[in-house]
């Protein structure tokens, strides 16, 4: 399995999941945010110039991901760090 770049910061309770790779910094040209009633919470969905998705933002992220990625994830808070 590919290893994939996760951010969170608990005191915002916000996740980010990179699917570029870890040492691209590649700028997000576009974003679709994924209506919140059907997801029952806020997640966007960043695209590339060249309409590739390379990032996914999740607020709410302790309702809406697994504990598990959240516990591996980068921690950008003071609490994980």
């Amino acid at each position: 399995m590919t290893d994939v770049r996760v951010t969170y910061d608990k005191t915002a309770n916000a996740a980010y999941i990179y699917l570029t790779e870890p040492q691209a910094r590649v700028k997000s040209a576009r974003m679709y945010p994924c209506d919140p009633v059907d997801v029952e919470g806020m997640i966007n969905l960043d695209f590339d110039e060249q309409g590739r998705l390379i990032g996914i933002e999740v607020l709410a992220a302790s309702a809406k991901l697994p504990e598990y990625l959240l516990q591996s994830a980068e921690r950008l808070d003071t609490e994980g760090a």
